[in-house]
């Protein structure tokens, strides 16, 4: 399963979020592989940025890593830099993104 997340950088915190996501925590890499998540991609467009996670069941990668202890302390350093993760009509919340279109899906036929 693919998912699109949305959040914003604080203006100002571009560098520091840059350079503390050159290399992530071996704890959160664990525990991400342990709840199922096989990758997790970060784009940034100025101050937006957008997340692709891929994923056996999000809902439930989610329900291990948001109370683990290596994600709280992560939170708690990324944190400062991140203004907020948005849902898909712009609200504040931590949800997917909807998929419109896929040029690869097209082609396919799959879509």
């Amino acid at each position: 399963m693919r998912v699109a997340l949305h959040s914003m950088i604080i203006g100002g915190a571009v560098e520091g979020y840059v350079t503390h996501h050159a290399d992530i925590p071996e704890e959160l890499r664990v525990l991400f592989r342990e709840a199922g998540i096989a990758d997790w991609t970060i784009w940034r467009s100025g101050l937006h940025l957008f997340h692709l996670v891929e994923c056996d069941d999000f809902a439930h990668a989610m329900s291990i890593v948001q109370p683990h202890p290596a994600n709280e302390r992560w939170q708690r350093n990324i944190g400062r830099f991140v203004d907020g993760f948005f849902g898909p009509d712009g609200e504040v919340a931590f949800s997917p993104i909807e998929r419109v279109w896929s040029m690869k899906g097209q082609l396919s036929g799959s879509e």
